[in-house]
């Protein structure tokens, strides 16, 4: 079940971009721009079909998402039909219709989850609490997972990975970090039986401890984090688009607090808290996959939250993303002057040259994270 909704939680995340640029696909022929190309993913083609609506329709082999190409979509062009010679409203748009999209399937999504059950993820999260019932609760039991392994240690050798959660050590239920010290140090030295929880499945590992001689890593030689067993969820009726409402609030204020505070951190050198807040594919590969032994709601709020990012992120005035483009085209109109084909390039090569450097850096980082 975890592995289903892992592989729907990836294709439900691609399917997010693909939302995006249907918008622009949609606004575009509505403006009487002409669309030449829509794609799945990026290329190389895989496949490609003209349809009878004169588009060419595409499968690209990278899984990535997907694009539009228009006709003449610098703002400088002038033939009939391309994106530079529509009017500056149709222009707006079609740059907005994407953000659009993804704003209205967050929005969707949260409100079915009210509906169904809503995941709280913290302590101060919307409700309303005349219409909130709540259908499963938290355990009041804290549980101990491991967070990171030491190579050549006795958990590496058994088999203990990132994320388990350590149920048992002999006979002994693990219910905090500290009673775990206690009894790896009591059978120092001897193979014991510990109970772990991966995903759903429960596993009985033999493990032979460190002794106290040679316990430089720790008996066990793992590092260790606490958690909770369990998630709550909450359900609405009539109240659900107004919880769907104020979580989106909450949500773009957290979103916009969290980028301001890694560009703060960035600017002022400190690198490495500056990535603790940020996350590319692999991390967010990473937060299905931890994430589908929640459930499919907990995978929706996460489609949710990522749909919406998708929208502020896009929102700013970044060059190479959509308010970028239509931040450039309206400040080149203040100032009166005219935005060549050449300079629009420059400036949106430059943009996505930045954008690419950023999102290789993330992904080093998240690579980094996983070790």
């Amino acid at each position: 079940m975890s592995i289903l909704l892992l592989v729907l939680g990836l294709l439900l995340f691609v399917g997010l971009v693909v939302l995006h640029e249907f918008g622009h696909f949609l606004e575009a022929r509505r403006a009487g721009v002409v669309v030449e190309e829509f794609g799945i993913g990026f290329p190389p083609k895989v496949w490609a079909k003209k349809t009878k609506q004169g588009f060419l329709f595409t499968i690209n082999l990278l899984p990535l998402g997907g694009f539009v190409r228009l006709k003449g979509e610098n703002d400088s062009a002038t033939s009939e039909g391309s994106f530079g010679a529509a009017k500056l409203s149709a222009k707006v748009r079609v740059m907005l219709a994407g953000i659009v999209m993804n704003l209205v399937a967050a929005l969707a999504i949260f409100t079915l989850l009210a509906l169904t059950g809503m995941p709280k993820l913290f302590d101060d999260q919307f409700s309303v609490p005349s219409d909130t019932k709540i259908i499963r609760k938290v355990q009041n039991q804290d549980v101990v997972l491991v967070g990171s392994v030491a190579e050549n240690s006795p958990a590496d050798q058994a088999g203990l990975k990132k994320g388990d959660q350590i149920l048992k050590v002999g006979e002994v239920d693990i219910a905090s970090q500290e009673l775990l010290s206690q009894t790896t140090e009591k059978y120092a030295g001897q193979e014991v039986e510990i109970t772990v929880k991966r995903l759903e499945e429960t596993k009985l590992l033999k493990i032979k401890l460190n002794g106290k001689e040679n316990a430089e890593q720790g008996y066990l030689g793992i590092g260790t984090i606490s958690g909770a067993s369990g998630i709550e969820l909450r359900r609405s009726t009539w109240s659900a688009p107004i919880v769907a409402l104020g979580l989106t609030k909450q949500f773009t204020e957290l979103t916009y607090k969290g980028i301001g505070s890694a560009l703060s951190n960035l600017f002022t050198g400190n690198t490495s808290k500056a990535s603790e807040q940020v996350s590319g594919p692999v991390g967010i590969f990473v937060i299905l996959k931890e994430g589908s032994s929640l459930g499919i709601h907990f995978i929706l709020m996460v489609i949710g939250i990522l749909s919406l990012t998708l929208a502020l992120i896009n929102v700013l005035p970044i060059p190479a993303l959509d308010g970028g483009r239509l931040f450039v085209m309206m400040l080149f109109r203040i100032l009166k002057k005219p935005l060549n084909k050449k300079t629009e390039e420059w400036i949106h090569g430059l943009g996505f040259a930045m954008l690419m450097f950023l999102f290789v850096l993330i992904t080093i980082v998240d690579v980094g994270r996983l070790r």
